[in-house]
């Protein structure tokens, strides 16, 4: 296999260096035209282009690869990642993510999040927000608090197979109408006001 190889000069377009693969449907060529640097890989199918100026690389293609030990990319303004396809980061080791300022993360559809185990810490405030809210436990579930309040604007509801209330110093149970209700009730103290 033969190639068909061409070096151009001129004072006004500068250098061209072209390799023709006419057996692959191959040409590759390079230019340097005082201002930009362009290498062109054409196929049949497709081709690849790597543009260079002073200040810009541009890299078109169909598949891009990189292999290497340890990578590094550091921009010292704004960096955009931008995946028209899926959007994948896969780590055999562990993964950080982190920012000194603040940190979103949106999705216009399901966002999930699985581990053995799972924590979310809030050095200030934590909140959960949704149309409705479920907390599971498949064993158990607890939740502590220096202070502890629930509320309801609607109805509050409280069961399970045992119910047990306990309080170290006062309880207080209120309500416009309050009911205790059960097949066998018993109401025990040291000293029991009615009234």
């Amino acid at each position: 296999m033969a190639f068909v190889c061409k070096v151009e000069l001129d004072q006004t377009k500068g250098l061209t260096l072209t390799v023709i693969n006419a057996d692959g449907n191959i040409t590759q060529t390079a230019t340097f035209d005082g201002t930009t640097i362009t290498h062109t890989c054409k196929g049949a199918d497709a081709t690849s282009t790597i543009k260079q100026t002073s200040t810009d690389i541009t890299i078109a293609c169909t598949n891009f690869t990189v292999n290497a030990d340890t990578i590094s990319c550091t921009s010292t303004k704004n960096t955009t990642h931008t995946a028209q396809g899926t959007f994948g980061i896969n780590s055999t080791k562990d993964t950080t993510i982190k920012s000194s300022a603040n940190l979103t993360a949106s999705a216009t559809d399901t966002v999930s999040m699985t581990g053995a185990d799972f924590s979310a810490t809030g050095k200030s405030t934590a909140k959960v927000t949704a149309a409705t809210t479920t907390i599971n436990g498949d064993q158990k579930a607890s939740v502590t608090g220096a202070s502890l309040a629930l509320k309801a604007t609607a109805d509050a509801t409280l069961q399970g197979a045992t119910v047990k209330a306990a309080a170290d110093t006062t309880m207080n149970v209120q309500g416009l109408t309050t009911t205790v209700k059960g097949t066998m009730t018993n109401i025990q103290g040291s000293l029991i006001q009615l009234g």
